[in-house]
């Protein structure tokens, strides 16, 4: 082929993708915006819950999903608050999302009886079937379907590790969310093992922050005392001030998720978790039905202990321990 005939071609072929840009640009343009409502749990100004928000979002933009493009994002953070989650469960309602994502079972329960047809992916909710969101793991049967943290039983296990942390407990608080039938259930669970370890449980109720600290100094009043903090919002959204209440009343404390100064931590990856929702909204938007799609369990758990922690408390972490851990942090 000559020089000339190339240079045609050339032409030719940027002719035809020049006239193609346009047509480009105009089907992005008339590309249909999908409308997603998220409500996390946290404030907005938590690291925690807009590392969780951004895991999210890179997930659905690695599947095709941009911002601005063809997805619009509605997010709203209930830091914590039973009375703004509610109101904001309306207020996200009002703007016509196709597809909810969420955390905590009191949350996906309001947006469950607020529209009962609205599908809903839920990230972090412990034992979906128990609490009646879903109908079975395989098949969820309703509006939601999502990642659960563990079945209830699996709660035994941060007893379990307190105890072979520190021997010498004998008596264990637990955090409670009384209005949190998922925090309930988690207590009672621990309680079922509890004088197997030859620990007594106390129940610390957290409808406020006075409240629990008025528990937590209560609790640290006896000797031998520990702390377990399980999975509910309200531990979340306030855990600097309790790795803070911990240290001061020398509680060796557990937490069901990885805890910047906390002593020891064990639950799954939730990052993870909100990354996979995004590939569940995706399916949802694309026709797929939450009853159709199975409840995920997780795969892998966390252990994490931190060495700075255990010597301000004068704790000797065990070698068997320490060798099991999946970060030990020094």
């Amino acid at each position: 082929m000559s020089a000339t005939m190339r240079r045609r071609e050339f032409m030719t072929l940027l002719g035809g993708a020049t006239a193609a840009w346009p047509l480009a640009a105009r089907a992005r343009q008339g590309e249909r915006v999908r409308r997603i409502g998220v409500l996390l749990t946290q404030s907005e100004d938590d690291p925690q819950g807009q590392m969780r928000h951004a895991a999210f979002r890179d997930g659905l933009q690695n599947i095709g999903w941009i911002e601005g493009r063809n997805v619009r994002i509605d997010i709203r953070w209930g830091a914590a608050d039973t009375r703004r989650i509610r109101g904001l469960v309306a207020e996200l309602m009002a703007l016509g999302p196709e597809v909810i994502l969420t955390i905590s079972t009191p949350v996906v329960v309001e947006f469950q009886q607020a529209i009962p047809t609205i599908p809903i992916v839920f990230v972090a909710v412990a034992d979906p079937v128990a609490t009646g969101i879903v109908e079975s793991l395989a098949r969820p049967g309703g509006n939601a379907t999502g990642f659960t943290l563990y079945e209830f039983g699996t709660s035994a296990k941060w007893l379990e590790l307190l105890k072979e942390l520190v021997p010498s407990v004998t008596r264990a608080a637990v955090l409670r969310d009384p209005t949190n039938p998922a925090s309930i259930a988690q207590l009672a669970a621990i309680q079922s093992v509890a004088p197997s370890f030859g620990v007594e449980l106390r129940a610390v109720d957290v409808r406020d922050t006075g409240e629990m600290e008025r528990g937590l100094a209560a609790v640290a009043r006896g000797p031998n005392s520990g702390l377990i903090v399980p999975s509910i919002a309200f531990a979340v959204a306030r855990r600097e001030l309790i790795v803070t209440l911990a240290a001061r009343y020398r509680l060796p404390a557990i937490y069901a998720s990885r805890t910047d100064g906390g002593l020891i931590s064990y639950g799954p990856d939730i990052l993870d978790q909100y990354r996979r929702a995004a590939g569940y909204v995706d399916r949802i938007l694309k026709g797929e039905k939450p009853a159709d799609l199975p409840v995920q369990a997780p795969t892998k758990y966390e252990l994490v202990i931190n060495l700075n922690t255990a010597k301000a408390l004068g704790l000797e972490v065990p070698p068997g321990l320490s060798a099991r851990a999946d970060e030990v942090i020094e």
